[in-house]
């Protein structure tokens, strides 16, 4: 390769840059923003409908209805996620504590089993409705818990699973 050529491929390279850059302020910019070179006011503005709500304000869920029309057949299926971590037999803990008979079961109480300090300070016991709403968002229901499972998007599925859980018993 001579120095023709190289200097043949450079200055290739520079037109195009030109063109691109040509391209962005004599056509580009106009049209998204009405004037030229980016300085005025957008072409078309979004409307975006306002929520009454703050998004990260708390929803009210009523999950002793959600578990009264649960489906534990659904639960059994959900249960698929949980199974990695906790077991249902008696003494048989995984990374997670077992969850067998935990429907009635002081929170954080399980003998044998080193629970983070959030859910050892947990007081209260286990009801199917509490179970539904620790599902949705575990680190929001007991602050400090070690269990790395994000929740269910879908209330009724955690509420699946709590009845599941609870015809354990």
């Amino acid at each position: 390769m001579n120095t023709m050529e190289i200097t043949k491929i450079v200055a290739g390279l520079c037109a195009s840059l030109l063109v691109f850059l040509g391209v962005r302020f004599f056509i580009a910019d106009p049209l998204y923003f009405g004037s030229e070179h980016g300085e005025g006011e957008a072409a078309y503005v979004l409307e975006v409908a306002e929520s009454s709500a703050p998004a990260d304000e708390a929803e009210e869920v009523d999950y002793a209805a959600l578990v009264a029309q649960a489906d534990p057949a659904n639960g059994e299926k959900q249960f698929s996620k949980c199974k990695s971590c906790h077991k249902l037999e008696e003494g048989a803990n995984g990374v997670g504590p077992s969850l067998y008979h935990i429907v009635g079961r002081d929170m954080g109480s399980l003998p044998g089993f080193n629970y983070s300090s959030g859910m050892a300070e947990a007081e209260g016991e286990w009801t199917a409705e509490k179970i539904a709403h620790f599902l949705h968002k575990p680190k929001d229901f007991v602050p400090g818990t070690k269990m790395s499972f994000a929740g269910f998007r879908d209330y009724q599925d955690g509420a699946d699973v709590a009845a599941y859980l609870a015809a354990q018993n």
